[in-house]
């Protein structure tokens, strides 16, 4: 049982079980329905019954009387397997879950939600896949996505290869929306790709009239069927469901809590909008990587996790800097204010970084524009330092870069090369203001 607490006890004492169908009286009101589970992270002075109209509610039960009506089991779905023949005449697409359930399939009789991980499982919460692609599909791990952690990046961007490799014409990862610009950016590194690679979820869960999932995934299926060959992101482009953006995986932030535009491409533009079933790229002149058939996917997953994003604020202490190198860790990303700015006496600590063979990497907390350390004497004397400029770099790509970029290499001249090249797209040769977006 997933009550707690009060409910938990109020239960047992009444004998009653989840599936049950029971009577609750509170004052001149009677409820009669079946007892539901509850999430165990929520309050214990309340249960959920499914009525006998469909409706669920939840009751307080304080004050009540219950009467247990008629035992019952607790509410399941049985799922024989689906078979499909697969048509030769579409492309074959994985989906790849790392737990972000980007769709559900609910039994409104007695309540009972299954997350959709399985080929199966997508195909009957979402049938209309089957007049776009042959899919299947795969769960590789079970997390929240704020459990997201390099390790996971390696074991994801190896099943990637391992579904391409067995002849998958593109790939979607379905990803929790709190980290997905993290994990874009660290497959963007770790795999030089011939078919697209496309991450997306949902902000609202497939059960709510609002629910952003299935047109997400709708779009990522024509996405992963396209002509570009890069790791990318799939969201809603507008509150409503008109259209969708691709965001290039080094390029996409997350920049709100809860609507469902939430992603936007910084200092850029997406690469092309979904519409219809149709792609359109928005800049005729951008380049990027084409569809390789037949090819073999690059991968490069040596990483070191030992990295630490800090943030500059008013007040900062030396004893922050020096407390990550004394733990070992080998690379620092620093969220500056400005054109990539923290206070002076912060300096010598970064100093001892670069005498240590330490890489310090600038970013700026401003999202939008670039790094420039050659305007004020502050930013001067960090350069001096041998602190690596991020250009136009976002923050969280800036630290996946450098975890990655400390993977292959330890010599730190190397090192600033790698991080002020453009590998992914991850750097603008000039930011623009047109992109800023109010």
């Amino acid at each position: 049982m997933s009550y707690r607490g009060l409910c938990k006890e109020f239960l047992e004492s009444c004998g009653v079980s989840i599936g049950d169908t029971v009577l609750i009286k509170k004052k001149d009101i009677e409820y009669r329905g079946m007892l539901l589970n509850r999430s165990k992270g929520l309050d214990d002075i309340h249960v959920v019954l499914k009525l006998d109209n469909g409706y669920n509610i939840g009751v307080n039960i304080t004050d009540v009387q219950l009467t247990l009506l008629k035992k019952g089991e607790k509410p399941k779905i049985e799922l024989p397997p689906l078979d499909v023949e697969k048509n030769m005449g579409k492309m074959n697409i994985s989906i790849i879950s790392t737990g972000g359930t980007v769709a559900s399939i609910i039994d409104y009789k007695t309540g009972a939600v299954h997350p959709a991980f399985t080929a199966d499982d997508l195909l009957r919460a979402n049938p209309e896949l089957v007049d776009l692609a042959n899919i299947q599909g795969k769960a590789i791990l079970n997390i929240l996505s704020e459990n997201m952690k390099p390790d996971y990046w390696i074991k994801t961007a190896r099943s990637v290869v391992d579904e391409i490799n067995g002849g998958s014409d593109g790939v979607i990862l379905a990803h929790g929306t709190d980290t997905m610009h993290y994990t874009s950016a660290a497959l963007s590194f770790i795999l030089n790709t011939p078919v697209p690679v496309v991450l997306t979820g949902a902000q609202r869960s497939s059960d709510r009239p609002s629910s952003d999932a299935f047109l997400n995934l709708m779009m990522s299926v024509t996405a992963a069927k396209s002509d570009l060959a890069e790791v990318m992101v799939c969201m809603h482009a507008t509150e409503n469901d008109s259209y969708g953006y691709l965001h290039r995986g080094t390029k996409a932030r997350k920049m709100h809590t809860s609507r469902r535009d939430t992603f936007r491409s910084i200092n850029t533009q997406p690469l092309a909008r979904i519409k219809n079933g149709k792609i359109k790229i928005l800049d005729k002149d951008t380049e990027y990587n084409k569809r390789k058939d037949g090819g073999s996917p690059e991968i490069k997953d040596d990483l070191e996790p030992r990295v630490a994003l800090i943030k500059s604020f008013p007040g900062i202490s030396p004893e922050i800097i020096h407390y990550h190198l004394d733990k070992g860790y080998r690379g620092l990303v620093i969220e500056g204010t400005g054109l990539g700015h923290v206070p002076e006496d912060i300096i010598p600590a970064l100093e001892r970084a670069y005498d240590s063979g330490i890489p310090v990497v600038m970013t700026s907390q401003c999202i939008y524009g670039r790094v420039n350390m050659n305007v004020y004497s502050t930013g001067r004397r960090l350069v001096a330092s041998g602190v690596i400029s991020a250009r136009d770099m976002l923050p969280e790509t800036a630290y996946v870069k450098l975890i990655w970029t400390l993977g292959q290499t330890e010599d730190i001249k190397e090192v600033e090369r790698i991080m002020q090249t453009n590998l992914r797209g991850e750097i603008e040769e000039k930011t623009s203001q047109k992109y800023f977006l109010i």
